[in-house]
C-alpha cells in the first residue's frame, strides 16, 4: 500500500513539471513573439561573450570582410559587441542611403574615438562635437570656397602642381620610380597651398618627413593594434602601434605650432593667403563673445586635420588609379585616345573638359568605386533614440556604416567584383551618375573636401595620361602584376614602382 502511495505521487508530480514545463515553453513562445514584434527591439547579432564580446569572430587585419560575412546570417543591420561597446552594423546602398539622408539628424553624431580623442583633444573638423563641430565645419567649408573648392578658380592651383609633378616624373627618363611619394607630394602641395599658403619642393626634408608622418599614422590608426585601443584604451601601454602613432602626432604637431606663430606675425586683412590666415582673423573677431570655438586648439587641430585627410586620400586613389592603366593597358589606351581627340596636347584639360570626357570621367569613378579607398566603416552616434528599419537603436550608440558594402552592393552593380568602366557609361557611351556611387559618405557629414578631391583626381589623372604612357617596372607584366592593397585607416596599392614614358618621345618627331 505504501509502495502504491509513493508511485501515485512520483507520477503525480510528473505530471505538475509537464504543466509547469508547457506553461514555460508558452511563456518563452509569446515573450519570443512579442520581442519581434515589439517597437524596443534592437537589430539582432551574435551572442557575445564577457568582456571581449564579439572579437573572437572578427579579423581585425580586414574588418570589412569579417562584417560582411555575418550580414549574411544576421542581415544588413545587426548588433556586433567590440569589447563591452555594443555597435549597430549598417551595410548595403538601401540601409547604408536610408541612415546617412533619412535619418542624418538621428545618426548626425560622430562616435567618441579615444585614439582620435587623444590625438585631437577633442577639436577640429574630425573628432569635435555638437555646436562646436557645426561652428568649425561651417568655417572650414566657407573659407575653402574662397579658396576656390568647388569653383573653376581651384584650377590654377592644381595645373600648377601638375606641372610640377610632370616636371618629377620627366627627370627620371622613363625609368622605374617610386610613386607613392611623388603622388603624396603633390596632392600635400594642393591643400599646403589652401590651409597654409605655401608650397614645399618635393624634396624639402621637413616636407618629406610630414607626409611620411601621415603615410605610416594612416596606416597605424587602421591596425589591429590600434583598433584595440580603442576598445580597450588601458592597454595601451602594452600595444606599440598607438605609442607610435602618438610620437608621430607629437612630431607633426610641434612642426604646425611653430608655423602658426611665425603666420601670426604676417596675418594681413586685407592680403588673407590661406585657411590658416581666415582663421587668425577669425579669431580677433570672436574673442569677445562667450560662445567662442576659435581657440588655438581648435585652429591647430583643424589644420593637421585638413593637411592629412587632404594629402592621403586623393594621393590613394591617384595610385590606384595608374595602377589600373598599368594593369589595363586597352583602358589606358582608350583614355590616352579620348583626351586627344577633346584636348590635344596644346594645353593641359580642365574642368569643363570633363563634360565631353566620358569615358575618361568614368574610369575615374570606377577606380574610386573598385579600389575601395575607404575600407574601415564609418562611424556614427544615434543623436537620440530611433527606430530605424523595424528596429530601436538607444541613444548614444556607436552606429558603423560600411560604405566598401555599397561600392560593391550586389544589388546595384552590374559586375561589382570587376573593374568596368561601364558601370558609369550608358548604352550611347555618355557618363551617368549612380545613386550607389558613395566614396564621399552622404547626409551632414559627407566628406567637406569632395570637390576638392574631385577637381584634384580628373585634373592630375588627365594632366598626367596626357603626357605619359605607364608600364610596369622591368621584369613585371601587367598580367600578374600585383593588385594587393595596403590597409590602413584607408586603402592604397602595395605595389608602387612605375615607369612612366613621355608620349611625345615614344611618337617621336
Amino acid at each position: 500500500m505504501a509502495k502504491m502511495t509513493v508511485l501515485h505521487s512520483f507520477f503525480q508530480d510528473i505530471g505538475t513539471v509537464q504543466i509547469l514545463c508547457a506553461l514555460l515553453l508558452f511563456f518563452l513562445i509569446l515573450v519570443s513573439a512579442t520581442w519581434k514584434t515589439s517597437p524596443f527591439r534592437m537589430p539582432p547579432g551574435p551572442f557575445p561573450l564577457p568582456i571581449i564580446g564579439n572579437l573572437h569572430i572578427l579579423d581585425l587585419k580586414r574588418l570589412d570582410k569579417s562584417l560582411e560575412k555575418l550580414s549574411k546570417k544576421y542581415g544588413n543591420v545587426f548588433t556586433l559587441s567590440f569589447g563591452t561597446k555594443k555597435s549597430v552594423v549598417i551595410l548595403g546602398y538601401e540601409a547604408a542611403h536610408d541612415a546617412l539622408v533619412n535619418h542624418a539628424d538621428e545618426f548626425g553624431e560622430r562616435s567618441v574615438v579615444p585614439s582620435f580623442q587623444k590625438l585631437t583633444n577633442g577639436k577640429g573638423l574630425i573628432s569635435s562635437h555638437g555646436d562646436e563641430w557645426k561652428t568649425m565645419r561651417r568655417f572650414a567649408l566657407s573659407t575653402l570656397r574662397d579658396f576656390g573648392m568647388g569653383k573653376t578658380t581651384i584650377e590654377d592651383r592644381i595645373h600648377k602642381e601638375a606641372e610640377m609633378l610632370i616636371k618629377e616624373i620627366e627627370a627620371h627618363k622613363g625609368q622605374p620610380f617610386y610613386d607613392k611619394w611623388l603622388m603624396n607630394g603633390c596632392t600635400g602641395n594642393v591643400i599646403c597651398s589652401i590651409v597654409l599658403g605655401k608650397r614645399f619642393d618635393y624634396h624639402d626634408p621637413i616636407f618629406v618627413k610630414l607626409i611620411q608622418i601621415v603615410s605610416q599614422n594612416v596606416k597605424l590608426m587602421g591596425s589591429p593594434a590600434v583598433q584595440l585601443y580603442n576598445m580597450f584604451p588601458f592597454l595601451g601601454f602594452l600595444l606599440g602601434a598607438p605609442n607610435i602613432l602618438f610620437r608621430n602626432m607629437h612630431e607633426q604637431r610641434k612642426f604646425f605650432v611653430e608655423f602658426l606663430k611665425l603666420n601670426r606675425q604676417t596675418v594681413n586683412e586685407n592680403d588673407i593667403r590661406s585657411y590658416v590666415d581666415a582663421f587668425m582673423l577669425k579669431q580677433q573677431e570672436e574673442m569677445k563673445k562667450p560662445d567662442n570655438y576659435f581657440d588655438e586648439e581648435n585652429l591647430l587641430v583643424s589644420t593637421l586635420n585638413l593637411f592629412g585627410a587632404g594629402l592621403e586620400t586623393t594621393s590613394s586613389s591617384l595610385q590606384w588609379a595608374f595602377l589600373m592603366m598599368i594593369k589595363y593597358p586597352e583602358i589606358q589606351k582608350k583614355v590616352q585616345e579620348e583626351v586627344d581627340e577633346v584636348v590635344g596636347d596644346g594645353r593641359l584639360p580642365t574642368l569643363e573638359d570633363r563634360k565631353i570626357l566620358p569615358y575618361t570621367d568614368a574610369v575615374i569613378h570606377e577606380v574610386q568605386r573598385f579600389c575601395n579607398i575607404v575600407t574601415l566603416p564609418v562611424g556614427r552616434e544615434t543623436t537620440c533614440d530611433t527606430h530605424f528599419r523595424e528596429y530601436f537603436i538607444p541613444k548614444g550608440t556607436r552606429v558603423l556604416i560600411l560604405l566598401s558594402s555599397v561600392l560593391f552592393d550586389k544589388m546595384q552593380w552590374e559586375s561589382p567584383d570587376k573593374f568596368t568602366p561601364s558601370h558609369f557609361l550608358d548604352a550611347q557611351g555618355k557618363f551617368t551618375k549612380k545613386a550607389a556611387f558613395l566614396p564621399f559618405s552622404a547626409g551632414k557629414r559627407v566628406c567637406l573636401g569632395e570637390s576638392l578631391a574631385k577637381a584634384e583626381l580628373f585634373l592630375l589623372f588627365t594632366a598626367l595620361i596626357q603626357k605619359f604612357t605607364f608600364y610596369p617596372a622591368p621584369g613585371v607584366t601587367s598580367e600578374d602584376l600585383n593588385l594587393e592593397p595596403d590597409f590602413g585607416i584607408t586603402s592604397s596599392p602595395k605595389y608602387h614602382l612605375v615607369c612612366a614614358v613621355s608620349r611625345k618621345q615614344k611618337k617621336g618627331p
